[in-house]
């Protein structure tokens, strides 16, 4: 069979899953199964392409290829629209463009800017403060933005501010501290990285047994969790299972 045919057939067989799996219309079955480059790309514009605006999968994917493309793209709007309006919320869109995109200076410029007014002990832009001092390794800075944080807003809660409190207290030497905050934050961060980190401060604390109770945890639980979730979570379970490794 010549590469084109094949090449057909695969296109084909395709689109027909994609009808199911999508619940098209079944017409569309006979037609693809009849037809071929013809049918596909009758499909694909009647079908496929309408559709791609609204599918948050598609909208996630074109931004992912724009960020690849133009990472400058989302803080270029950002600027724009801070010079049209000089508002908190244009402040802080530019601001976390800015930290996205790796301008870490501007993007602590920009969260200081914000921080004004009513929105003095804003807990959001606060984190976002400490994330652009930590980025630019100034730990006890970040450290101490994160203390007033939670001075100011006693219930604020934060996954993402609990993992880089800790890994400013560890930044700073306290290990004891650091080991304190990674072992509350574990129970119920939704990722590894968290439980990484604690086995590899555990390791540097050498307490290796504990280290690597956490790291078997991490491989026996990405082992029984979804696809979706390994491949997440991939760079964070390939670096426990090398940690394991090198603790055996």
């Amino acid at each position: 069979m010549s590469p084109i045919l094949l090449l057909s057939v695969a296109l084909q067989i395709a689109c027909v899953v994609h009808v199911v799996r999508t619940h098209r219309p079944t017409f569309w079955i006979w037609i693809l199964l009849i037809g071929s480059y013809i049918a596909v790309a009758a499909y694909i514009f009647a079908e496929v392409v309408p559709n791609l605006g609204s599918s948050p999968t598609a909208r996630r994917a074109v931004r992912g290829v724009r960020q690849r493309i133009d990472p400058e793209h989302g803080k270029r709007r950002a600027a724009r629209q801070l010079d049209i309006a000089d508002t908190i919320d244009n402040r802080r869109r530019l601001a976390e463009q800015s930290l996205a995109s790796g301008d870490y200076q501007q993007a602590m410029e920009m969260f200081r800017n914000a921080l004004t007014g009513m929105y003095t002990t804003d807990p959001h832009l606060m984190l976002g403060l400490a994330q652009a001092q930590f980025a630019l390794d100034l730990p006890a800075e970040a450290r101490a933005t994160l203390d007033a944080l939670i001075a100011a807003n006693p219930t604020f809660r934060s996954f993402d501010g609990h993992l880089l409190y800790a890994r400013t207290v560890e930044a700073s030497g306290d290990l004891a501290k650091a080991l304190v905050e990674y072992e509350a934050l574990v129970q119920g961060f939704p990722g590894e990285e968290a439980r990484v980190r604690y086995a590899q401060l555990l390791k540097r604390a050498n307490r290796r047994d504990e280290a690597a109770t956490v790291l078997r945890e991490i491989a026996k639980r990405s082992s029984l969790a979804p696809k979706y979730y390994q491949r997440e979570q991939r760079a964070w379970i390939d670096l426990a299972r090398r940690e394991l490794q090198d603790l055996a």
